[in-house]
């Protein structure tokens, strides 16, 4: 409640977010461990002011959206609602589901679901202005210099006069029902939904927003995640093998023993890079039980990895590598390896650094009985 009224929050998530690119809408991609529209929603189910939250999504996703939400414990969701055609259309749905399941509801909030960094002080401000203006809009100061063309011409615009556009928008819920009511029996589409409102003569109150209340439209928009991983793997020498690392077959009279190829500097690269997408490990996803992987190659294996941290939505930074031996010294095929991981994992050879070292004659290493190594890596999202 606020100020003794009821408020309903309408989440518009029904875009496809092409420009963003990925399996899913944008709205759905995972950022900071959950989804987009997660946080998004979570933002206004803080919000003590708020008591119910409406959502329109994509049709074939109100289902997923209900028990994505479900699953994260977010609180006060009253429906999910299939989108339309247009984003009018859509936030348009949620509205007439908000007359009907909250008739009492005196103001709504509109706000973009690909916009999840919204503060509960914007949210706040705007209700605050709703109150006294019927209707009242998130914006900030243009930063930049503007100017207006003309022709091949231009001239300055005075930028203190303009301001972006934000979300949440809010308006009592007599007002933005009949603005969209009249929209449509002019079949005008606006731009937003304080258009709309303008349009029936009802004067709109600006609200500061926050610079950081973005809305996520490309790629770039998505903030960076670096994770980082690391691997650690051992084999022992066996009669009658080759010796395979990093893909390269070393001159060697004994090769390493195991289900594939037991080529240990891959197999600690493959355990980094799922360890850092939170993938588990390789004995996980290629168990030595399978015989599927029986003798295959472990850059093929490394592929397959590639594919699944791919479809996480992470790439690879940089892979540092360290292979433990007495002997073969490796130094002599050690850009031929960083030729076939950089083939594996699509990325340029600069990004892989391998180093051999021994243990000064320590251990089974020393005591050549096999060969260990170590990977670290990072991964961008």
């Amino acid at each position: 409640m606020y100020r003794g009224s009821k408020v309903a929050a309408v989440i518009a998530a029904a875009g496809k977010g092409e420009r963003v690119g990925g399996p899913v809408p944008k709205q759905y991609l995972d950022m900071g461990g959950e989804p987009m529209l997660v946080k998004t929603v979570r933002c206004f189910s803080k919000a003590a002011e708020v008591d119910e939250i409406f959502i329109v999504t994509n049709a074939e996703y109100t289902d997923r959206c209900r028990r994505m939400l479900e699953d994260h414990g977010v609180c006060k969701v009253s429906a999910v609602v299939p989108g339309g055609r247009e984003r009018q259309d859509s936030v348009y749905n949620a509205l007439m589901a908000v007359a009907k399941e909250c008739p009492d509801a005196e103001y709504v909030l509109i706000h973009d679901g690909a916009r999840p960094f919204v503060t509960g002080r914007v949210i706040t401000d705007v209700l605050e202005s709703v109150c006294s203006h019927g209707a009242a809009v998130a914006c900030v100061p243009m930063k930049d210099s503007l100017r207006v063309a003309d022709g091949e011409s231009s001239r300055a615009v005075d930028r203190s006069r303009y301001f972006a556009v934000q979300t949440p928008q809010g308006f009592r819920t007599d007002v933005i029902l009949g603005a969209y009511e009249a929209a449509f029996a002019k079949g005008f589409y606006g731009t937003d939904d304080a258009v709309l409102v303008e349009r029936t003569g009802h004067d709109v109150a600006v609200v500061t927003g926050d610079y950081a209340n973005i809305k996520v439209t490309t790629r770039e928009d998505m903030p960076m995640e670096i994770r980082t991983g690391t691997g650690f793997d051992v084999h022992a020498f066996a009669e009658g093998r080759k010796l395979v690392l990093g893909g390269v077959e070393i001159p060697w009279d004994r090769g390493l023993d195991g289900h594939s190829d037991a080529d240990v500097l891959v197999h600690a690269l493959m355990d980094a890079l799922l360890g850092a997408a939170a993938l588990g490990d390789i004995g996980l996803h290629f168990p030595d039980t399978d015989e599927r992987y029986r003798g295959i190659s472990s850059l093929s294996l490394l592929r397959q990895v590639k594919a699944l941290i791919s479809e996480k939505g992470y790439s690879v930074v940089n892979a540092d590598i360290t292979v433990m031996a007495q002997r073969p010294k490796i130094r002599p095929h050690i850009e031929a390896m960083r030729d076939n991981i950089a083939e594996a994992l699509e990325i340029d050879r600069d990004r892989i650094n391998i180093k051999g070292t021994t243990t000064e004659r320590l251990g089974f290493v020393g005591r050549e009985e096999g060969i260990a190594a170590e990977a670290v890596c990072s991964l961008c999202r």
